[in-house]
């Protein structure tokens, strides 16, 4: 009997271990326009922490607006310079690689020139863990998955073939996705969240769960990341019966 206790509280301790800390997560949605009207930028970023947006930033211009009090309370932080300065070389690295990712059959008769939408995601789970991903696409149909964590490319449409055979053979730019994603907004999610946390408690929903990679009007179809939480969930499900 002593032992079945002791089994009970190893198992209670690797189940809930670490689970004090609430999941996040931090996208940026770029949107990149080959040939933008007068009036509007070439590159549009909009940043989002817990699927609430925070801010939007013009590549082209650098200016960068406050949507909430969220980007209002970390605008004085250092991080915050190193994280426009990054959104900046990102879309200046996406607009370069245009020519050489857009779809062979694509022509510019009745449907115009092609946008390109990359979202980048980094999130914090419960337990501690970090991950990383982006989404890439054209015109708002997704069309290729990039897993930062471990390298996996994932064509989804037949869009993505070409970036997907030009990237995946880039180890330049497959390494920038990856810096960017698992170092820079793991950072950024870090010392934003120092700010960010109680402020993001008092404005939570009544459910929870996990992080959501959602796009927004202009950018691609989103991705729901729920598989860690399904997994644990069926695990506790399986120990409490």
């Amino acid at each position: 009997m002593g032992g079945s206790k002791t089994s009970l509280v190893l198992l209670s301790m690797v189940l809930f271990s670490g689970t004090s800390s609430d999941p996040h997560s931090l996208s940026y949605n770029f949107t990149i326009d080959p040939r933008p009207r007068d009036d509007q930028p070439w590159c549009k970023v909009q940043g989002e922490v817990d699927q609430k947006i925070f801010l939007s930033y013009d590549c082209g211009t650098a200016k960068i607006k406050y949507l909430s009090p969220l980007g209002e309370e970390v605008k004085s932080m250092s991080t915050w310079e190193t994280q426009t300065d990054t959104l900046k070389d990102t879309g200046d690295l996406l607009k370069g690689q245009m020519p050489d990712v857009i779809p062979e059959k694509h022509t510019d008769k009745g449907s115009g020139p092609l946008t390109l939408q990359a979202r980048m995601t980094c999130w914090r789970e419960g337990n501690g863990h970090t991950s990383a991903s982006w989404e890439f696409g054209f015109n708002g149909q997704l069309c290729l998955l990039f897993d930062s964590k471990n390298g996996f490319w994932t064509m989804v449409h037949s869009k993505g073939r070409q970036m997907k055979q030009k990237w995946g053979n880039d180890r330049g730019v497959t390494d920038f996705f990856r810096t960017v994603s698992m170092g820079d907004c793991q950072a950024w999610l870090r010392d934003f969240m120092v700010c960010w946390e109680k402020m993001l408690k008092t404005s939570a929903s009544p459910t929870t769960g996990p992080p959501t990679v959602k796009s927004s009007a202009t950018a691609i179809k989103h991705i729901t990341w729920i598989l860690p939480m399904l997994l644990t969930s069926f695990v506790i499900t399986v120990f409490l019966g």
